[in-house]
């Protein structure tokens, strides 16, 4: 199959920016262009994607990262990942008559984790001000930015629950009853405000710039950031998905405890690139072990497009997800058994499970003769089968470039990612998401909704994923880096829930087996299998579901069902929104690469 692109691979060597928004990827080659580095340019977008892309983001969500700072030459993650609050217990949501935690309002908010990791960024990495910083972000809040057409349509789909349940986001959302129109500007005052206080008080604080920074953190999780939302959780009692109203678990002290932490990445070796992952409280290990399942399987000879190279691909997927579903979770409080899962020897047992037929069980393994415990709750939530109903989809990312919400506000939203790499050779990757404007209602003091991220907790003791106060949930949300020659390469990444290791793993795939650029590999047409069970209320599972966009061969679809395939179709261009950033080093010099999706017609990558 001959490579196709839509558009050209962005080529430079001033430095690259990749986003899911065309004002972020501006924002941050701004920066870049006075003077910043990356880690200043990739804080700077990430502020913006918090107001141009509500429906997708927002300042109290997450924002896991990964980043090689060439001072340091090695590769770090930053945990933008929040905690469950002391109060979220088991017995908490029993006593409320819940086997899942809602997907929607204020029981499933963890402490907000994106902002301290931007400057847990910028204090460790960055060089500008936090003035500097915020400016663009703060420039669109006040004075407006246009709006895409599925902020409308997001805001439009819950203009009932909006208007009857959660008056404060109807405050902000809908000025004067009406919905902002696509194309025209719309401000979010509020938000702007709180910044500008934020800002104020922090340079108040101190003159100097890391002085500043670290105010900043302090007014976020102990002043009046925290004290809203201290108040708002306490009082209000507000309608989720569950169908029932409830006050939430969130309290000013949780705030207090947390600030965002550094780590080292899980890493695999793969023909030639060694691949980095946050840890197993993201899904990201997942793609390693599918990496590492397919690590001998002749890809390269395989076509894109066929059969052979989709069924290969997902049957290896659905082993590594089952594995996620037994296995994955906090490693500060649960003993997850990583190299066990990440060995030669076990990827060699596993693979023997893959044969001419697809699977249509969940299957994890017993590394290291543990053996695997999965969710046993209730029929048709965790391991439930089929596609759900629109009146219960789950409150998390999507598994097409479509947007899909109910009236209640249960959706499967969407999220964010960013890669930036500067002149120096500094490399960012950053997957925001969380605090969406339908997830739960706007604090009316702070312009900005909560994140929903704690329903990804099971209810149930002695699982990995068991809520328990002061844990990490599993988070979908998974940056992905790749070293060449034990140089940094590649940071690439994508929305799209339980898929975005799925997509990100075809991107990689298709630039080292099939020799496409970041564009090619990017518009090359993708798939997805939900064979497991979702991250996100209700937790359904489909077994054998495979989605493929339109774009497939008809001899494709026929010879995957022939296989026992569940073949859907989607859209042409329906998978993922994938960009990528990466440096070629040449003998004339270092030339720097970026690429963006055209699906969702909203990501754009800029350099020179």
């Amino acid at each position: 199959m001959a490579a196709f692109t839509t558009r050209p691979e962005i080529r430079g060597t001033f430095g690259v920016v990749a986003s899911t928004h065309w004002l972020a990827s501006a924002a941050g080659m701004g920066v870049l262009e006075r003077g910043g580095n990356a880690f200043d340019a990739a804080a700077a977008a990430g502020f913006v994607l918090q107001v141009v892309e509500p429906h997708l983001n927002g300042p109290a969500g997450e924002a896991p990262m990964l980043l090689w700072d060439r001072r340091c030459g090695a590769v770090e993650v930053i945990c933008g990942q929040g905690v469950s609050p002391a109060g979220a217990t088991i017995a908490a949501f029993r006593q409320l008559g819940l086997d899942l935690i809602p997907g929607t309002g204020l029981l499933a908010a963890c402490v907000p984790g994106a902002f301290d990791a931007w400057m847990r960024l910028l204090l460790e990495h960055g060089t500008l001000r936090l003035a500097d910083i915020l400016a663009p972000a703060l420039g669109y809040a006040s004075q407006g930015y246009p709006v895409v057409p599925r902020i409308a349509d997001a805001i439009e789909t819950v203009r009932p629950l909006f208007e009857t349940e959660w008056p404060s986001s109807a405050a902000i959302y809908l000025p004067g009853g009406n919905a902002p129109q696509p194309g025209r500007l719309f401000r979010n005052p509020v938000l702007a405000a709180t910044y500008r206080r934020l800002l104020g008080e922090a340079e108040a604080a101190s003159p100097e710039r890391d002085g500043q920074i670290e105010a900043a953190r302090r007014i976020w999780a102990e002043g009046f950031v925290a004290g809203a939302v201290d108040r708002f959780c306490r009082a209000e009692t507000v309608m989720d998905s569950s169908g029932r109203r409830h006050r939430g678990l969130l309290t000013g002290e949780d705030m207090a405890r947390w600030r965002a932490s550094i780590e080292a990445p899980l890493a695999l070796d793969y023909h030639g690139y060694t691949v980095c992952k946050c840890g197993p409280w993201t899904q990201g290990p997942a793609l390693l072990q599918t990496l590492s399942l397919l690590d001998g399987v002749d890809l390269g000879a395989m076509d894109p497009t066929g059969p052979d190279f989709v069924h290969a691909v997902v049957e290896s997927a659905k082993l590594a997800f089952a594995d996620r579903e037994a296995w994955y979770g906090d490693p500060d409080v649960v003993d997850v058994p990583m190299a066990e899962l990440l060995s030669p020897g076990y990827a060699r047992e596993r693979r023997r499970l893959v044969g001419e037929r697809a699977s249509l069980e969940l299957c994890p393994g017993a590394p290291g003769g543990r053996q695997p415990r999965l969710y046993g709750g209730p029929t048709g939530a965790a391991l439930g089968t089929g596609e759900p109903t629109l009146a219960h989809r789950g409150a998390g990312e999507p598994t097409t470039a479509e947007l899909r919400i109910d009236a209640r506000g249960a959706t499967i939203g969407d999220t964010c990612h960013l890669d930036v790499i500067d002149r120096w050779g500094n490399m960012v990757a950053a997957t925001p998401s969380g605090g969406w404007l339908h997830s739960s209602p706007a604090i009316p003091e702070l312009g900005f909704a909560l994140g929903t991220r704690l329903q990804m907790f099971w209810l149930e003791e002695g699982l990995p994923l068991s809520l328990a106060p002061g844990r990490r949930p599993r988070s979908t949300l998974t940056p992905s880096f790749a070293l060449k020659a034990g140089e940094p390469y590649l940071a690439f990444g994508t929305p799209g829930g339980d898929q975005q290791d799925q997509w990100s793993l075809l991107l990689f795939l298709h630039h080292v087996h099939h020799g496409m650029n970041l564009q090619e590999a990017i518009d090359c047409p993708a798939f997805h299998t939900e064979h497991m069970p979702s991250s996100f209320w209700p937790r359904a599972a489909t077994p054998g579901l495979v989605v493929l966009e339109g774009r497939f061969p008809p001899a494709t679809v026929d010879a995957l069902r022939q296989r026992g395939h569940e073949v859907q179709l989607g859209e042409e261009w329906s998978e993922g929104r994938l960009s990528a950033c990466a440096i070629e080093r040449t003998p004339e010099g270092p030339v720097l690469k970026a690429a963006a999706n055209p699906r969702g017609m909203q990501g754009y990558a800029v350099g020179r």
